[in-house]
């Protein structure tokens, strides 16, 4: 499945003030994010694809420069975002 132009442009409207813009962090997140539990699902299915579980570990680790780039930008997103995609338990 891949995520359709509608699909990112609801979620980069949802998280990054609108649909065209691509280059707020939160969007950047949110679509970190999605594109994250869709590959998680994926290998919960096919434990022996290690191509996709490279992608995953590859994504974790531009969305948590990004969340550590906004940390230190303002906090208060930060802690919005994070909030509101349920990243922290």
């Amino acid at each position: 499945m891949y995520l359709t132009k509608e699909a990112k442009e609801e979620i980069f409207a949802k998280h990054g003030g609108a649909k065209n813009n691509t280059g707020s962090a939160e969007g950047q997140i949110a679509l970190f994010t999605h594109r994250i539990n869709h590959l998680t699902e994926h290998l919960k299915r096919n434990r022996q694809d290690f191509n996709t579980e490279r992608s995953l570990v590859k994504l974790v680790g531009k969305r948590r420069a990004i969340l550590d780039y906004l940390m230190k930008k303002d906090i208060l997103r930060y802690r919005a975002i994070v909030k509101e995609l349920g990243l922290r338990k």
